[in-house]
């Protein structure tokens, strides 16, 4: 039998041109100088044989680790030819989380408690699971790989992996354990090691068959609306309002369940000072990068330095960080909130920070004018009645989930839209984010946060 090690000191010599091709690969901004293994687990031994990997990924002086779960068996099946990686001491191997045999192994281990060298398999307190079950890979992320076990469970695999317990798993225990509402129940998860400190690998929830991502309902509203041109929103079959405020009251409800199991502070003196410097930094940084960001520049740093004058206490918590259209699933019991592991390119620090809830309403905004505007790529730009109907959808739907989260909000923060100078300066922040995620990903989607910026520095949208 082939030594483990071996095969992967083979196989890592194919990683620096396999990686780049992976959806939830981060660092496609630059070539990657080389690729170290720094653990190997032996999952499953034999033939088949999974491999849980883990590598340092070096490109120039950026080293980040990544998890990777490789298979290996003499004998290839043809559907896993699409994530063969290469042929290492005579052994096809391949990227496994496709192989519904292999990672069944996964869920047992969880079921059974199971330690592995330095991992950890365990069940949440108090959960019973069934194992045996196969598993099918979910296709539409972009940041980690998930497991859809049968129609009863969904492994998460956290790809980029961060020393420390993953906000993810920390703030789902904290909201079940005091009941909330809105999220998926947590069942188990998979711990280790890096560099000697624990680090997540995965977490195990419960599988919700019967939800919808906000996206897909969202962008189909938007369809709706712009084929019946001559009809208002509120007559359109696929108005989307009712759900936009229905989303704020879930929102500002899991705002107040993080507050109620981990509590919440007043910003300090300097919080506005440091906020502003991220700003301005985040901003002079992609506008190097991208030039068509520089001439809206002077608008967006008068529009950070409008926080510097900001009154009033401002309530400092545990928020979700990246919160979006496509975080949120719509089941028969309501809005539930998934991932919260922050926002993926965000350092380790600001992710686990306490912070504004206000950026999480400023958040979901952006995704609204997102899903309307991203109708409009390949069409006509000079199309007007279409650039109406998108702006007249994203206006209505903001608005909602502003009423919603009003409705529902905790004290410390009421109406967003009362707060206008720092949810707008949020916002813009998020949309210099988006500049820089779409230059670098999908270049023909620039115009969407760059047009938005526009508006929102000249006054014309408002929450």
């Amino acid at each position: 039998m082939t030594d483990p090690r071996e095969l992967v000191g083979a196989l890592v010599t194919e990683l620096p041109e396999w990686l780049p091709t992976q959806r939830w690969f981060a660092g496609k901004d630059r070539p990657i100088t080389a690729v170290r293994p720094l653990s190997t687990t032996v999952l499953m031994a034999g033939d088949p044989l999974l491999l849980h990997l883990v590598v340092e990924v070096e490109q120039d002086d950026r080293r980040e680790p990544y998890q990777l779960l490789i298979g290996s068996q003499a004998h290839l099946p043809e559907y896993l030819g699409s994530s063969w990686i290469g042929t290492e001491k005579g052994l096809p191997c391949y990227e496994a989380t496709g192989d519904a045999d292999l990672t069944s192994k996964l869920l047992d281990l969880i079921a059974g408690d199971a330690r592995i060298g330095s991992l950890r398999f365990a069940r949440e307190p108090g959960a019973e699971l069934r194992g045996g079950l196969r598993a099918r890979p979910v296709g539409a992320e972009q940041s980690n790989t998930s497991l859809v076990f049968g129609h009863h469970y969904i492994l998460k695999l956290f790809r980029k992996l961060t020393p420390g317990e993953n906000p993810d798993l920390r703030l789902h225990r904290a909201l079940h354990d005091v009941g909330s509402k809105h999220i998926a129940e947590l069942l188990g998860s998979i711990t280790g090691e890096l560099d000697g400190e624990p680090v997540t690998i995965g977490m195990l929830q419960k599988f919700v068959s019967d939800a919808v991502d906000g996206w897909a309902m969202a962008t189909t509203s938007v369809r709706d609306l712009m084929a019946d041109p001559e009809l208002p929103p509120d007559e359109v079959g696929g108005d989307f309002a009712g759900e936009a405020q229905r989303l704020g009251q879930a929102v500002a409800s899991v705002h107040s369940d993080l507050r109620r199991a981990l509590g919440d502070e007043i910003a300090d003196e300097g919080e506005f000072d440091r906020t502003v410097k991220a700003m301005r930094d985040r901003l002079d940084t992609v506008s190097r990068a991208v030039p068509q960001l520089a001439e809206h520049a002077p608008a967006l740093r008068a529009a950070f330095e409008k926080l510097r004058e900001a009154h009033g206490p401002v309530s400092m918590q545990y928020i979700h960080g990246d919160l979006h259209l496509g975080q949120v699933l719509r089941c028969v019991t309501g809005w539930l909130l998934i991932d919260f592991e922050g926002e993926p390119a965000a350092p380790a620090a600001e992710r686990v920070a306490l912070r504004s809830p206000l950026r999480d309403v400023a958040g979901m905004l952006r995704s609204f004018d997102y899903a309307a505007h991203q109708m409009l790529i390949g069409h006509d730009e000079d199309d007007p009645r279409l650039t109406e109907r998108a702006l007249e959808w994203a206006r209505r739907n903001r608005s909602a989930f502003c009423d919603g989260y009003a409705k529902a909000a905790p004290e410390t923060v009421g109406d967003p839209r009362a707060h206008g100078d720092l949810l707008r300066a949020f916002e813009l922040d998020k949309a210099v984010y988006e500049v820089a995620y779409e230059h670098a990903n999908r270049p023909e989607w620039l115009t969407v946060p760059l047009a938005s910026i526009a508006r929102i520095t000249a006054g014309g949208e408002q929450p």
